[in-house]
């Protein structure tokens, strides 16, 4: 008799903040957001990849982005966040783990995020290979409160959910 076990589910969630800083370009979730700074970091600064990876990794049980990739490592300086992605999702696919669905929220009072959304949930799917429908991407201010609410940082939150296939058994 074949019996077929559940599927594994776990949810991870993830957070970053960065400070905004003249001579940098502005990358969101994966997408250049033209304004007059960026976000300070060892790599690109980008806090919406940034929370997407940690709660991947989280749920997983694999560590934090800090630890896989160090700001110690010079093989990380000024990396593409979507680099970030595209490992973790390599190290999810060897452990049978997949993504279900990532739902992420950026906490800036400037610049105006609506227009820039739908491309950030096109570039998080198209990382992960996942349907554009299992994204959701947020923008929140903090309506003039604390760094993020005067402009001198932006943060990101998200969460996501992961199933592991089992197989079946005897």
């Amino acid at each position: 008799m074949i019996e077929e076990k559940p599927d594994e589910y776990r949810i991870g969630i993830g957070t970053d903040i960065h400070r905004i800083v003249e001579g940098r370009k502005l990358m969101l979730g994966g997408v250049y957001v033209p304004y007059p700074g960026g976000l300070a970091g060892h790599s690109d600064g980008d806090v919406g990849l940034h929370a997407v990876v940690d709660a991947i990794l989280g749920a997983v049980g694999m560590g934090d982005i800090g630890t896989l990739f160090p700001d110690t490592d010079a093989k990380w300086k000024d990396a593409d966040s979507k680099d970030f992605l595209l490992v973790v999702k390599e190290k999810l696919e060897e452990k049978k783990w997949e993504v279900v669905n990532v739902d992420l929220t950026i906490h800036a009072e400037q610049p105006r995020l609506e227009p820039f959304k739908g491309q950030m949930k096109r570039c998080i799917a198209g990382l992960l290979g996942i349907d554009f429908t299992a994204v959701n991407v947020k923008a929140k201010t903090n309506e003039g409160l604390g760094e993020i609410g005067t402009g001198e940082a932006i943060a990101a939150t998200a969460i996501a959910l992961l199933r592991k296939r089992t197989r079946r058994t005897l």
